[in-house]
């Protein structure tokens, strides 16, 4: 299963940590991203200039996981990602993936032993 999430960018090691300590799991692929949701940006001054900022930094981080634990994975980024405030958490979400092989090994996913 394939268990994607938009999170806030300080909240990335946060998230990570939470996969790994309430699964095990410790694979994960980082991508910085701008977006937004309902917050639909922010407004700052700098230099007595208001600027506009539609997109806010994010990360998107995709996790591959065994089918058993993904709802597992899923409760611990939504844990770990929630920041308190009103909106601009980001989102979580899981899909099927097919044939994933490792690289070095050319084991499938099921195949490798689990540490």
């Amino acid at each position: 299963m394939k268990v994607e999430a938009v999170v806030v960018r300080d909240r990335v090691e946060t998230v990570m940590e939470a996969v790994e300590e309430h699964t095990g799991h410790v694979g994960v692929t980082v991508i910085e991203a701008v977006g937004h949701g309902r917050e639909k940006g922010i407004t700052h001054e700098y230099r007595g200039r208001v600027f506009e900022s539609r997109f806010l930094p994010k990360a998107h981080l995709t996790f591959v996981v065994r089918d058993e634990i993904a709802e597992e994975v899923i409760a611990a980024i939504v844990d770990a990602a929630r920041t308190g405030h009103v909106n601009g958490d980001g989102i979580c979400w899981m899909s099927p993936v097919y044939a994933v092989t490792h690289n070095r090994t050319g084991q499938r996913l099921e195949e490798v032993e689990t540490v």
